[in-house]
């Protein structure tokens, strides 16, 4: 990635961060212990908000409007294990679409930096 390329733009925009979120919302909920954290939501309205959320963690050209985190997770007990299972799913299915590595560490972190917002509210 060039310095004046985001993380957008070299993975290909927006079409590329839908696929990535599609793949990582078929990981997530095909695992059991996320399940639960899903029941009762609007997918369609989650999707949009993850497609987002990603496209602006990853320097494109919108803004997250979405709650802040901690919000959003409020009462939701998530987990310290389920927390790091979805970090690990969208690393993977970054890595499925053929997001460069150092793309999707830098991703990860921006990521891992919210932990504290979504564990436990």
């Amino acid at each position: 990635m060039t310095e004046s390329q985001s993380i957008y733009a070299e993975i290909g925009g927006r079409d590329a961060v839908e696929s990535v979120v599609d793949d990582f919302y078929d990981r997530v909920l095909d695992d059991p212990l996320l399940q639960p954290y899903f029941e009762d939501t609007d997918m369609n309205e989650l999707f949009a908000h993850q497609v987002q959320f990603v496209s602006a963690v990853a320097g494109g050209p919108v803004e997250y409007d979405g709650e802040d985190m901690q919000t959003a997770h409020e009462g939701m007990g998530i987990t310290e294990e389920a927390f790091e299972r979805v970090a690990d799913y969208l690393a993977a299915a970054m890595a499925e679409n053929d997001v460069p590595e150092e793309d999707i560490d830098a991703v990860i972190e921006e990521v891992a930096a919210l932990k504290d917002d979504v564990v436990g509210q």
